[in-house]
């Protein structure tokens, strides 16, 4: 599903305009953006988190030149979800249609 499909099926079932829903949307998606750029972890209760993960520093290689290469500490976003989504998700045994990994086919 991606995000038109998401927003058709809210229209769908709410009766609000595709255009409101897709504003509220985007607006949810800068508004999480902003909070982990800021540190600031995002909780939606009965969905889950949205997290900052600390990554260590350490050595990589560039294999092309065969050299060490230093990756220094970072973080990345993470998504923690809740004990009732995680729950309903596993009760549901939903069926998986299609290419269900999230990667393109190549």
């Amino acid at each position: 599903m991606r995000k038109a499909d998401v927003v058709s099926s809210i229209a769908e079932k709410t009766g609000i305009p595709k255009v409101d829903i897709l504003v509220a949307l985007e607006a949810f998606f800068k508004e999480v953006k902003t909070s982990l750029i800021e540190g600031e972890p995002v909780y939606v209760r009965g969905f889950g988190s949205f997290i900052l993960k600390k990554r260590a520093a350490k050595i990589g290689r560039n294999i092309k030149k065969n050299i060490a290469v230093e990756i220094p500490e970072h973080f990345i976003p993470a998504f923690k979800p809740a004990k009732e989504f995680v729950k309903s998700v596993k009760d549901a045994k939903p069926i998986l249609r299609g290419n269900h990994t999230g990667e393109d086919d190549a």
